[in-house]
């Protein structure tokens, strides 16, 4: 069964990721993945950018696919021009990949002097004319392709606003479901309440939302995502919690199985950000019993 198939039919889906780089060989992505066979529901193939240059993701999706796995191709659409999508499409739907996620790779940021709106943006514009050209079979020119492409869009969403999400971004939302986005990935969830408030507002959408969880494993990797990606991204109480644990690899499945547990009354699905650990994502998926 497909990612797309068991969305469509209310599953609580989970997925985790593969970092493509320029040194990502088929077969070390393929070993790496043995544990995780046929426990998870997708593998999205994130889009690597090093100096400029963006890594080549279509040959790892399509080895993934022919393994027996769920792929699902990442692109982003802040630096890429139409034609510059189209054929990155074209060649992800020739190797057999029909389901994408689309990112901008940053925040866009919105305001007045009181408030300052963050959240995740899609060049829409941009993305569905390619999207609507291939569904008909033609180019962003008009030329006949030989065949239509049809792909089912995920997108990220900010869930961090709790019950509080602007308007901008709920328009937002409702802009990219009204053009046919499939489902919607978060941004980390840590705070249960709180994401249960966000799920409240974008519910009315009735698109899938599948809520992002890093695999947090030590106090001092809490305070690094802190620092680096995001200022109170990691709540205090869970790095007190690993500090202090006497088996900090126990503790941090302990509070991923808590936390995903919740989240199974709430959304659609989870992903799993590994951060470097996924020979280890094997023990977590154990501890949810897949």
């Amino acid at each position: 069964m497909s990612f797309s198939e068991k969305l469509d039919q209310n599953k609580f889906v989970i997925t985790s990721e593969v970092q493509v780089s320029t040194e990502t060989d088929a077969e070390s992505v393929m070993g790496s993945l043995k544990r995780i066979k046929g426990r998870i529901d997708g593998l999205i193939v994130t889009e690597a950018e090093i100096e400029g240059v963006a890594c080549d993701s279509v040959p790892i999706c399509n080895t993934l696919r022919e393994g027996g796995y769920n792929p699902l191709f990442e692109t982003t659409t802040r630096e890429k021009n139409r034609i510059e999508l189209q054929s990155q499409l074209i060649r992800a739907a020739g190797a057999g990949i029909n389901s994408l996620l689309a990112f901008t790779r940053d925040y866009r940021i919105t305001g007045d002097s009181l408030n300052e709106m963050m959240f995740f943006h899609v060049d829409s514009g941009k993305l569905f004319s390619v999207l609507s050209s291939l569904k008909e079979g033609v180019d962003v020119r008009g030329k006949e392709l030989g065949g239509a492409y049809d792909f089912s869009l995920g997108a990220g969403i900010d869930a961090s606003w709790g019950k509080k999400v602007p308007d901008l971004e709920l328009k937002e939302i409702e802009h990219m479901v009204e053009m046919g986005t499939r489902f919607f990935i978060t941004t980390p969830v840590f705070d249960l309440d709180e994401f249960a408030q966000f799920y409240d507002r974008v519910h009315q959408f009735h698109v899938p939302v599948i809520a992002e969880v890093i695999l947090i494993r030590s106090a001092g990797m809490g305070h690094l995502m802190n620092k680096y990606v995001r200022p109170n991204l990691v709540p205090s109480h869970v790095m007190e919690r690993l500090a202090k644990a006497p088996n900090k690899e126990k503790a941090s499945v302990e509070i991923f199985t808590e936390l995903v547990t919740g989240l199974k009354k709430i959304c659609n699905g989870i992903h799993i950000v590994p951060v470097g650990a996924e020979d280890k994502v094997g023990s977590y998926l154990s501890a949810l019993k897949r």
